[in-house]
């Protein structure tokens, strides 16, 4: 049901895919999407988010696995979208003008989408020596909620993510976040949401990967307070939930820290 005080912003049904993947197999990572998906989505929703490199594990193979804006994922996303009339959100590895992107797609049912390309690139897995590093922060729309993008190591660093001016609602981030580093996940995430005052979406995947880093997931969705809406550990999970957007004023209404903050350009 629409709030009334504000009557364009209606609740958001959102679904969480925390997949397994299948190593740099694009052709298997499909077609278990797709089955996974259709045994598992028994409502409406307005947006499925899929991990960081759905179609391919985080892989630094980038010449031999990208794809261009009309490859096959793209299209895959594209029938998604129209067959459960919702937005598609995940990252795969695009190829434009002879750089490769880490790039997430934001795909809606009628072919148009929006993109942002990883601005914060792994160095540690050697990610900037394979990959260019994107440049904007991007803010999408739906059903009047404005969305950040990011993608997983941009989790580490606030002053990227910062929520300038009340521009975001939700800061939606996918990722490829290892176990070993679980700590760290669970613990950034939910300041990112008391500091910026908005819902924080994290989507991982599960499993090992082709270099046997293992995933455990530990998805979750974080209020503006700081309370646990959805939250899986370990295992492979399809779930969709709603957040609202009255709880989101109140929290801003209540406590109004947001105009207190620095004023400050990203060079």
């Amino acid at each position: 049901m629409d709030d009334p005080t504000y009557p364009n912003i209606s609740h958001l049904k959102i679904t969480i895919f925390q997949a397994y993947l299948f190593w740099e197999n694009i052709e298997k990572n499909l077609k278990n999407l797709t089955l996974r998906l259709s045994m598992g989505i028994k409502e409406k929703t307005d947006l499925i988010i899929l991990p960081e490199m759905f179609n391919t594990g985080f892989s630094m193979n980038a010449k031999a696995l990208a794809e261009e804006t009309n490859g096959v994922t793209m299209q895959w996303m594209t029938q998604t979208a129209i067959k459960y009339d919702c937005i598609v959100a995940g990252s795969l590895i695009i190829k434009e003008e002879n750089f490769y992107y880490n790039r997430l797609i934001w795909m809606h049912p009628n072919g148009e989408f929006s993109f942002y390309n990883k601005r914060h690139l792994f160095g540690l897995g050697e990610e900037d020596k394979n990959y260019k590093a994107g440049t904007e922060n991007v803010i999408v729309q739906l059903k009047g909620w404005k969305i950040s993008l990011a993608i997983c190591y941009d989790l580490r660093f606030p002053v990227w993510l910062r929520n300038k001016n009340e521009e975001y609602d939700i800061l939606l981030l996918i990722a490829s976040w290892p176990d070993k580093r679980s700590a760290h996940w669970n613990a950034l995430i939910p300041a990112r949401a008391i500091e910026n005052q908005s819902y924080v979406i994290g989507v991982n995947r599960v499993g090992h990967d082709g270099n046997e880093v293992y995933h455990s997931g530990h998805s979750q969705c974080i209020d503006p307070m700081g309370k646990t809406i959805y939250y899986k550990p370990e295992d492979e999970d399809l779930y969709t939930f709603s957040i609202g957007y009255e709880e989101l004023m109140k929290t801003r209404r209540s406590f109004p820290f947001l105009k207190d903050a620095d004023n400050f350009e990203i060079i």
